[in-house]
């Protein structure tokens, strides 16, 4: 796989944005360094890179909610990465199908979608 196209920043990172190809909504942005979007290409499974843990992280590891990569795309710059997923289950923690389930309304970020499982269950939390 030819990496040297893509533009990772300072920290060797690459902006990467999970789109669900059935719901053509955008789930979430996570990070990936080279090694990431190698071991993505190689399973087909979304693999990140986590800025908080500093390890890998495979989107659903601990959930079962995985993320299928049907496609992956560079921007025009090659700065940023678009992955057409199929979201298994939910891409948020909080229980949301996307992690964008919040909107700015009247000044005032409300919640505007439907959980769709019990973090509880999937995390113990």
């Amino acid at each position: 796989m030819d990496l040297d196209q893509l533009k990772f920043d300072s920290d060797g990172l690459i902006p990467a944005i999970a789109f669900d190809v059935d719901t053509n909504q955008v789930v979430m942005l996570g990070y990936m360094n080279a090694e990431a979007v190698q071991r993505t290409a190689e399973t087909g499974i979304a693999t990140y890179w986590s800025r908080s843990r500093q390890k890998f992280w495979v989107k659903g590891e601990s959930s079962g909610h995985t993320q299928e990569v049907r496609w992956m795309r560079t921007d025009c710059d090659a700065d940023t990465l678009l992955l057409g997923i199929k979201q298994n289950v939910a891409a948020c923690h909080n229980g949301y199908f996307s992690c964008f389930y919040r909107e700015l309304k009247d000044g005032v970020w409300e919640v505007v979608e439907e959980r769709v499982f019990d973090p509880e269950d999937a995390y113990g939390r």
